[in-house]
């Protein structure tokens, strides 16, 4: 019985540090492609057409915030699935997405809820 009760509170505790790490937020920022992200050290998309064919070769598709920070866009299904498509035609362009964040070892992930273009300045 001891057991039970020790294994309960043992679930409820890592449950409720999980949800602790996770944070609903809303993100503005260009998607583009994550190797252009890195390698060229981009604070915005070359073009729509660069970062769709980055994509389309099977780069994952990010999305790069103001400050720096690269968002991962993940699935919060299992078996996880890849967002590319959903995001495909934001691709070079300025997008609000709105989800949960999650950030480990100084990443960042983000399970899109909403996404829309930002609008024209």
């Amino acid at each position: 019985m001891k057991v039970r009760i020790l294994a309960t509170v043992v679930v409820v505790a890592a449950l409720y540090v999980v949800r602790a790490q996770e944070k609903s937020g809303t993100i503005t920022g260009y998607v583009l492609d994550s190797a252009s992200a890195f390698i060229k050290n981009l604070e915005k998309p070359v073009s729509a057409d660069c970062a769709l064919a980055c994509a389309k070769a099977g780069s994952p598709l990010v999305i790069l915030a103001a400050d720096g920070t690269i968002y991962w866009p993940i699935s919060s299904s299992m078996p996880a699935t890849g967002q590319n498509p959903r995001l495909m035609k934001f691709a070079g362009q300025k997008v609000i997405a709105s989800g949960k964040v999650f950030e480990r070892s100084g990443s960042r992930a983000l399970v899109i809820e909403k996404i829309e273009a930002a609008p024209n300045k």
